[in-house]
C-alpha cells in the first residue's frame, strides 16, 4: 500500500510539472494589413485562442474568422462572405514547433525565435516557417509576437477583378499574445 501511495505521489508531482510547463491564452491578437494602390485595408481580432508547451516546443493557436473587426462594415462583410467563406471555413489554426528548441531559454536574453509549422486558412493547409519572439515578463507570462506575410494565393482566396487594384497579393500578419501558465 506504501508503494502504491508512493508511485500516485509521485504521479501527481509529473503531472503537476507538466501543467507548470504550458502557457495558454484566449485573448491574444492577430491583425492583417493590406497595402494596394487605391486603398489599405487593416483589420483585428483579441479572440485568438493559443497554448505554447515549454516542456515540447509545441505551439498552437486558433482564430475564429468572423471575429475580425475593419474600419468598414462593408470590407468585414466581403471578407467574410466573399473572401475566406467563413461559414465554410470558419477557423484558421496554427500548429508547430520552435526550431532549435533546446538552445531556447525562456527568461534569457535570447528572446528569438524560429517557428515552423502547418498553417491553415480558408481550408487550405501550408507549412511555414517564420521569426519571432518568445519572452517571459515580470509577471511570469510569456509573450510571443511574430510580423510575417501570407500570399493570398496560397490559400485559394480569390479576389475578382473588380476590386483587385483594392486588395494586396500578399498581407502582413501581425500575432501578439500573452500566455499565461496553466
Amino acid at each position: 500500500m506504501k508503494k502504491i501511495t508512493a508511485l500516485l505521489l509521485i504521479y501527481s508531482c509529473s503531472i503537476t510539472f507538466t501543467y507548470a510547463q504550458k502557457y495558454v491564452t484566449r485573448t491574444g491578437s492577430i491583425s492583417f494589413f493590406s497595402e494596394a494602390p487605391l486603398e489599405n485595408i487593416e483589420a483585428y481580432n483579441n479572440q485568438v485562442s493559443g497554448i505554447v508547451d515549454l516542456e515540447t516546443g509545441g505551439m498552437a493557436f486558433t482564430v475564429l474568422m468572423k471575429a475580425f473587426i475593419f474600419e468598414k462594415a462593408l470590407m468585414q462583410e466581403h471578407f467574410n462572405e466573399k473572401y475566406v467563406e467563413s461559414h465554410k471555413y470558419p477557423k484558421a489554426t496554427f500548429k508547430g514547433n520552435i526550431m532549435d528548441f533546446d538552445s531556447f531559454q525562456p527568461g534569457s536574453e535570447q528572446e528569438e525565435i524560429k517557428v515552423s509549422g502547418k498553417l491553415t486558412i480558408h481550408g487550405i493547409t501550408k507549412e511555414v516557417t517564420v521569426n519571432g519572439t518568445l519572452k517571459k515578463d515580470t509577471n511570469g507570462n510569456l509573450e510571443g509576437k511574430s510580423v510575417f506575410n501570407i500570399n493570398l494565393q496560397d490559400y485559394e482566396i480569390k479576389v475578382p477583378s473588380a476590386v483587385r487594384k483594392n486588395i494586396a497579393d500578399n498581407i502582413e500578419i501581425k500575432v501578439n499574445m500573452l500566455y499565461e501558465e496553466m
